[in-house]
Order: structure tokens, then sequence, then C-alpha cells
């Protein structure tokens, strides 16, 4: 990271709008939630805000270490609190703000996917924050112990094992965007259809689903496993809700995913890990305090209809 020269307090705000997408990237990796990582983004504004900028060397290094150490004490605090969570919690979906920079952008869509954001929950706060700003932020061995108040041996010894825990857990060959919308085009036909035949076909033998509805909407409380229970899950739960379901494809977290609306209301939305040609697990919010970004959406996706409402008949959720 290259040292700024000293940096001008009328120029505060300005510098501080360039780091906002770093900045909101690594406390939203590091936490889940989009307003978690806003709350740490607005503390590390009034700290920097306040601070005497004239002994502030380096602004990035300064606001990204400011970052990661308010998000690793915010996540030991969560992490307390997510031991009570009733069911599996999954990070909340991130619709990338078509407002942002394209190097924003880049930076949100880069390593952010849900799969990935939940294998990094085997790691400790402070592993999770090292990994991060090394094998996603590029940040050196030496600028990390800086900002973490660590050796470098010991973010060295950090990094090897995190990667190792993390790393172990990714497919082998990652699916392109093209594969993915396929496949989740043919799983939303074969759901809305009732084909359980091409279910069977496009589902790996291992295939897993994670559910987290927050105890707040009807939801697996354990993660779901095997091709039959999921391929029974699939079918009758589309019947179910009798037409009332609609489907869209969607950028959830850089790639591809499935947008559910019933009666207009978001009802889930879902990522997919795909390896070799078949869906070897989905991950499912359905949590409404995790959909809140999708509420009235449903309006706008018109380019990305999937699949007609059966029927005609709305009823009341």
């Amino acid at each position: 990271m290259e040292t700024m020269a000293v940096v001008r307090r009328d120029d505060g705000v300005e510098v501080f709008d360039r780091n906002r997408g770093r900045l909101f990237g690594i406390a939203y990796r590091m936490l889940g939630t989009r307003a978690d990582a806003e709350d740490i983004v607005q503390d590390a504004y009034l700290r920097w805000h306040n601070a005497d900028r004239d002994e502030i060397g380096s602004a990035d290094a300064w606001l990204t270490t400011v970052v990661t150490r308010l998000s690793i004490d915010r996540l030991r605090k969560v992490s307390v609190q997510r031991e009570t969570y009733i069911g599996p919690w999954l990070p909340e979906p991130l619709i990338v703000d078509p407002s942002i920079s394209p190097e924003a952008a880049a930076e949100l869509r880069s390593d952010v996917s849900l799969a990935f954001m939940v294998m990094l929950q085997r790691l400790s706060p402070l592993e999770r924050a090292v990994f991060l700003l090394h094998d996603v932020f590029d940040f050196a061995h030496a600028e990390i112990a800086k900002i973490v108040a660590k050796s470098e041996t010991a973010v060295r010894q950090i990094v090897s094992r995190a990667r190792a825990r993390v790393r172990g857990g990714r497919p082998r060959f990652e699916a392109g965007p093209a594969e993915r919308s396929d496949l989740i085009r043919k799983f939303v036909t074969a759901s809305y259809s009732g084909d359980p035949q091409t279910l069977t076909a496009i589902f790996a033998d291992d295939i897993a689903l994670t559910s987290d509805g927050g105890g707040k909407v009807n939801a697996a409380k354990r993660i779901v496993r095997g091709v039959k229970r999921l391929v029974n899950l699939h079918t009758v739960a589309v019947t179910k809700y009798g037409g009332r379901l609609s489907a869209y494809m969607i950028e959830l977290n850089g790639e591809p995913g499935l947008i559910e609306f019933a009666d207009g209301i978001p009802f889930s939305a879902t990522s997919f890990s795909i390896e070799d040609g078949k869906i070897t697990a989905f991950y499912r919010v359905m949590n409404p305090d995790k959909l809140a970004a999708f509420a009235g959406l449903e309006e706008k996706l018109g380019g990305s209809f999937l699949s007609q409402r059966h029927g005609d008949d709305r009823h009341d959720q």
C-alpha cells in the first residue's frame, strides 16, 4: 500500500469517500449484514472526522486499521448473540448498488458469495480479518501485522491456518456465470412445473439446503441433506403456495442467484454452490429482516422473469 501525503483537513470527505467501497467491503465480509457494515463505516467516518489528520501519514492505512479493529470487536459481540439464533444463520444477501463506482463494485463482487461467507464463519474474528486482508484485499503480511497489532510471523501463521480451513471447502472448479444461470433456470422450471426427474438429474448426490428463517418464518432449523428429500421439498413447496410465488434471476453477492416473491412480498433469496455441472448446495435466506432490501423490487425485475405465476388467484399471506 502506497503511503499518501499528509491529508489536508478540507480533503477529508473526498478521501473517505474514495475509501468507502473498500471499507464497506471489509466490514460486510467480516460481519455479514449490511446494517452492521454500514454502522462500522459510519463509526469510522466519525473517528476520521474528529482525528488530527495532520498526524496521519496514510489515510488508506489509517481507515483500514480502524474499520478492521472495529469489525473484529463487533464480530466478537455478535458471535455470542448468534449462538441463540433460531436455526442456521446466513449472511444477508447483498445487491451491489449500481450507483457506486466500477472499482468499488468490483471490490464488492470479488470473493463475496454466500458460500464463501459461510465458510468464513469457520474462522475466529482475528483469523477472519487477517485472511480477508491478505487473500481478498491483497495486503502484505507486514501491513496486516500493523493493522491487527501482531508480529509478521504470527500473521503468516494465521493466514496459512485460515486459508487451509476456508479454501479447503471451496469447489475445485468454480462454475461460470453462464453455467450457473443455466442450472438455476433448469431448477426453477423443474420446481415450478413439478418435474422430479430433472431435479434429480441436476442435484449432486450430497446436495444440502441451508435455510435461514431466524425463527420468524417457517424454515428448516437444520441443514437438509439428500437428493430425495430436496426433490420432494421443492416440488411440494411450490404446489403448497398455489400460484402465489414468482421467481427472478438476480445478481446476489456477485453471482447469479434467485429471488422469490409471494404475493409481491420478498419470500426468499437463494444462492447456489455448483460443481461439475450439478447443484451441490443451496443457501436460502428467508428471514424477513434480511430481505428488506428486496421490498418493492419485483416491479423492476420484469426483464429477469423466470416463471409465470401458476393461476391468477392472489391470496393474503
